[in-house]
């Protein structure tokens, strides 16, 4: 669970191109009574009584400091942004996440208080990961949706648990076919426990030949954790207007120029964005900082501008939001338990840094088990239980995290 100071979401007020903004803090509750910690980032000053909006949805282990990112484009060109801790992350209520089950729940909250403002004209998706999911799960039956940017969603949350599951496979365990059943079945049997959803129903991929909203599809070339091929599998099967956008770097690497020029077009062409409302000067990209350091120059990155990332926690922070290495890496260990309690065999060379606090040790086995019994016994409700120690919230030194 990422933690975070108020302050990291930067100053209340702001100038960005001349203009003047502001930063307004709210509480939203849900329907199942939670509460929701949002932001909103408009102009003082509106040229326009409604304004296009967009709504920034942030993935796993994750929280709407994440939508700093997209400010420059989004103010830049007219827009608001609405960012917000989805239920069980940053500091809104809730322990547990859903990967986009209980989140679209959260999402609709959100839509239904910005319009009923009135001040709020067409309303713009933005996804990430977890996010990209809720986005697609929510747009599939809300046509009014102007369009939707899903970065890094996954088609189906059964066959990503498969193929992590598969990846484990891969690194050297052997895993006969019926561990791999039972590692499903325990899985899909702690998150129905503990999270109240079923596995089946995360599956943005059903019906999303029935969606028609506008949707720009983007992936990393290099992601390990959900792989490029889900976004081409949902990209091929969706109806509306699409396109498919492959870049470089994997999961949780900074999107670069070319893909917030491309989200900028593709905003300006779907949102029904009036040209009077972009502001002279603003760079979609702003070498990837917030507008309130605004380069002011094309193509400038943080040395050109004498800045460090060491010397500016906004962005060095941000670096540990999201699905990173490490995190990718502890569900890979929480697999390799699942397996060694299943008597599967690890191979003998440790392939995992051991010097971590949050590290696995897995002593080899003297002898493989045998098969269980074809009727599986109910799973103990206990501390050790690697699958629910999987999917609860746990604390470290510098954040909670979930590590599913």
């Amino acid at each position: 669970r990422a933690e975070y100071e108020l302050e990291r979401l930067g100053p209340i007020h702001f100038t960005y191109c001349g203009k003047k903004f502001r930063r307004t803090d709210l509480e939203l509750v849900n329907q199942r009574g939670l509460i929701l910690q949002c932001s909103w980032w408009e102009p003082v000053e509106r040229v326009e009584e409604s304004l296009p909006c967009i709504v920034f949805l942030h993935g796993n282990s994750s929280a709407r400091l994440e939508g700093l990112n997209q400010l420059s484009v989004s103010l830049g060109y007219g827009m608001t942004l609405f960012a917000f801790d989805f239920s069980g992350s940053g500091q809104s209520d809730g322990d547990y996440v859903s990967l986009g089950f209980w989140e679209r729940e959260d999402l609709a909250t959100v839509i239904a208080h910005l319009r009923a403002l009135g001040t709020v004209s067409t309303i713009a998706l933005w996804g990430r990961s977890m996010g990209a999911v809720t986005a697609l799960l929510h747009s599939s039956h809300d046509p009014s949706i102007a369009c939707i940017i899903s970065d890094s969603a996954f088609a189906d949350l059964t066959q990503l648990a498969e193929e992590l599951v598969q990846k484990a496979k891969q690194s050297g365990l052997t895993v006969p076919g019926f561990v791999v059943s039972i590692a499903i079945r325990m899985i899909r049997s702690s998150v129905l426990k503990t999270a109240h959803f079923k596995l089946e129903d995360v599956a943005p991929i059903k019906d999303i030949d029935c969606a028609f909203v506008p949707a720009l599809f983007v992936a990393g070339s290099d992601d390990d954790f959900v792989m490029p091929h889900h976004s081409k599998q949902i990209h091929d099967k969706y109806a509306g207007d699409k396109n498919l956008v492959i870049v470089d770097g994997d999961h949780n690497s900074p999107r670069p120029r070319f893909l917030y020029d491309s989200a900028a077009i593709f905003l300006q062409n779907y949102a029904n964005i009036s040209p009077a409302l972009f502001l002279p000067g603003a760079d979609a990209f702003n070498c990837g900082l917030p507008p309130w350091i605004h380069t002011g120059s094309y193509g400038l990155n943080l040395a050109d501008l004498g800045l460090n990332v060491n010397d500016m926690p906004d962005l060095q922070n941000a670096e540990n939001l999201g699905t990173t290495a490490d995190r990718s890496q502890r569900v890979q260990d929480t697999l390799h338990n699942v397996f060694s309690a299943n008597g599967v065999r690890r191979p003998t060379t440790e392939s995992h840094n051991s010097n971590s606090d949050n590290s696995c040790s897995f002593p080899e086995p003297p002898t493989v088990r045998p098969p269980p019994p074809p009727a599986p016994q109910r799973q103990r409700e206990d501390d050790t239980n690697p699958i629910s120690d999987a999917i609860r919230v746990r604390p470290s030194q510098s954040t909670s995290e979930r590590l599913l």
